[in-house]
């Protein structure tokens, strides 16, 4: 079962990073080349603890659906969304946050277990553990660059 775990400094408040974290919106910009969009659940703003959301994206050639549910959340240091349905046998993504003064921590652990027993541990090694990786740092690029510029405003103040 591998466990992804990634740091990142952001040069904003805790709010904002936070936010920006758990917004809808974002994570469609962070995601546009594998064509995510959010089908049910909730599907703009900011999803807060109990929603959940459901995502259709192309991955490896394939449209695959996802949904997730926020089932913790402590306001601004720390959320947890996991699968609900989806490709997975099963995943938790947990999103830490730590005030460093001026900056943020921004903390992700996404622990995951791919489907099909032995099948799916080879291909964790080979190229699913790599590939969510880079998934996962592109969306925290993503949320790094709005949060220390002014995109941000785009996002959370319409």
């Amino acid at each position: 079962m591998p466990k992804i775990e990634l740091r990142t400094e952001i040069q904003a408040s805790i709010d904002i990073v936070f936010d920006l974290s758990r917004s809808i919106d974002l994570h469609k910009i962070s995601t546009a080349h594998t064509k995510e969009t959010a089908i049910a659940g909730r599907t703009s703003g900011l999803i807060e603890l109990g929603e959940s959301v459901t995502w259709r994206a192309k991955h490896f050639g394939i449209y695959q659906k996802l949904t997730s549910k926020i089932t913790e959340y402590e306001r601004p240091i720390y959320f947890v969304d996991e699968m609900v349905s989806g490709a997975f046998s099963r995943f938790k993504h947990e999103h830490h946050f730590e005030n460093m003064n001026e900056k943020t921590l921004m903390i992700d652990i996404f622990d995951y277990q791919s489907p099909l027993g032995i099948l799916g541990k080879l291909a964790d090694k080979i190229f699913l553990e790599e590939y969510m990786t880079k998934l996962l740092s592109e969306r925290n690029r993503i949320v790094k660059d709005f949060a220390e510029s002014d995109q941000w405003k785009k996002i959370l103040c319409e």
